[in-house]
């Protein structure tokens, strides 16, 4: 008997839920008490003026109390669907429905270097690499920047890292600055890139990721990047990032009401700036405090995916997090870790699924952990397809004229449905001794391999000489200015 709760995804294939529609409304409204009756710190002065303007409590001088009908209003016109877009102008990323895209995150101050095994500090040269080998693999969709530049001048390194992407990679972008005159720097370089400020906004190469202090505390540096984006009409996520234990409470419930009234404080802020301005949920809870290391924690079970849900429960684009690990090395661990959330994000329907090849909690970066992750990408992509059930597909006529033989491998239908299976490019099915004889090669030194042979052989379009003079000089204006 068929079971009656029973749920797949719209539109065909498994999907999961962890949450109930009763329960997501409750944290929902539980959010919306948190901004009416505790408010947020506002340190901006904009900020803080565009809310008294639209009917918040405003009590010492930037403590402002939004009232649930201002949410609502949000709610209600932030565009349910933000696309972004490849450097060649062509729509690649619809963040709509349950469309979920990958690709890896920034700002690691640590790497593994894939040829000698060493954990170092980034540099430039590494991003330039990554973002290269980003740009060949077939299921990484966007980029970010990876590492830290560690080998330039910190108060600029996120120019350089915005000039690696914009050279190395036709995939859209989701960039990270420093401080706000970063961000402006950064836009422009898109903007002369794509043609100019409303080809941009046309068709966004870009979305800007900001962090924000906590939920409830929002930094000048995080509001002013976020209005400067919304007056832009460019998309940004707003990620007021909560540690489970202990810059949020511990449970789950708890800490997703929490982190979710500072997203929906951003979100309301960025609607008064531009009605419609495109925002990306971010679900800032996806971390947690081991109590036992006092350790950030990335891989935890505990709470994946249910700002997942909060987004879908508003109808809006969600920025996820998978691919990750809390391993120091691309190992076993790794793998296991990289593989569920992974697979758990995308049957949540996580648009934007980020920091695939994170180790350490995300303090390193590791090429390899992105090269085996694309490999687990397509594993989940294909786990995913909808499974066609019809006459041809059940075989009947076939069953009945081979079923007795036990000899399907030379029938017809099986040579003309065999290539819809699956087959790897680096997970390794051989036997035993012909894996022995090619060199008993692991998955991690299969990876590394590959990423030498990507290195050799792909370069991304370039861009035109003269724009790419272009861009060095946005950054040579902002280093000769600081």
């Amino acid at each position: 008997m068929p079971a009656e709760d029973t749920v797949q995804r719209p539109g065909g294939g498994p999907f999961f839920r962890k949450l109930s529609d009763e329960q997501l409304a409750r944290i929902h409204a539980a959010s919306l008490e948190i901004l009416e009756r505790t408010g947020v710190r506002l340190h901006l002065k904009e900020a803080v003026d565009l809310l008294r303007e639209a009917g918040a409590s405003v009590t010492e001088g930037n403590r402002v109390r939004i009232p649930p009908g201002l949410v609502e209003w949000a709610l209600e016109v932030a565009p349910r669907s933000v696309t972004l877009f490849n450097r060649q102008g062509e729509a690649v990323m619809p963040l709509e429905d349950y469309n979920v895209f990958y690709g890896p995150g920034s700002d690691c101050p640590n790497v593994i270097d894939f040829r000698t095994g060493e954990r170092r500090p980034g540099m430039l040269q590494d991003i330039v690499e990554g973002i290269r080998v980003c740009d060949a693999l077939e299921h990484i969709d966007f980029v970010m920047s990876l590492n830290l530049a560690g080998d330039k001048p910190q108060e600029h390194a996120d120019l350089y890292q915005m000039h690696a992407m914009l050279t190395n990679t036709l995939k859209p972008i989701l960039f990270v600055t420093n401080e706000f005159e970063g961000c402006i720097h950064a836009v422009e370089m898109a903007e002369r890139v794509r043609g100019g400020a409303g080809a941009l906004r046309e068709k966004p190469l870009i979305a800007l990721y900001i962090n924000v202090t906590a939920p409830l505390v929002h930094n000048e540096e995080a509001l002013q990047k976020l209005l400067f984006m919304a007056e832009k009409d460019l998309p940004t996520t707003y990620t007021p990032v909560v540690l489970r234990g202990a810059s949020g409470p511990i449970t789950p419930a708890g800490a997703v009401a929490y982190a979710n009234a500072g997203e929906l404080a951003g979100l309301v802020l960025a609607q008064l700036k531009r009605e419609g301005a495109p925002v990306i949920l971010s679900g800032g809870t996806q971390d947690m405090l081991d109590m036992r290391s006092m350790l950030d924690v990335y891989a935890a079970p505990e709470n994946r995916v249910l700002c997942v849900e909060m987004a879908h429960y508003y109808g809006l684009p969600i920025f996820g997090l998978g691919g990750a690990s809390d391993s120091k090395q691309p190992d076993e661990q790794a793998a296991a870790e990289a593989a569920f959330s992974l697979l758990l994000e995308t049957m949540a329907g996580s648009h934007l699924v980020h920091d695939v090849g994170y180790l350490e909690g995300g303090l390193t970066n590791s090429l390899e952990m992105i090269v085996m992750a694309d490999e687990m990408i397509a594993w989940v992509k294909r786990f995913m397809q909808h499974v066609d059930v019809d006459e041809e597909t059940l075989a009947l006529d076939v069953i009945d004229q081979v079923g007795l033989d036990d000899d399907f491998l030379a029938a017809d239908h099986t040579h003309a449905h065999f290539r819809e299976d699956w087959y790897p490019d680096l997970f390794n099915r051989q036997n035993h001794e012909t894996w022995t004889s090619s060199g008993s090669q692991t998955l991690r030194t299969r990876a590394a391999a590959r990423l030498e042979d990507i290195l050799q052989s792909h370069q991304s379009e370039p861009l035109p000489a003269d724009l790419e003079g272009e861009l060095d000089a946005i950054i040579a204006r902002a280093v000769n200015s600081a």
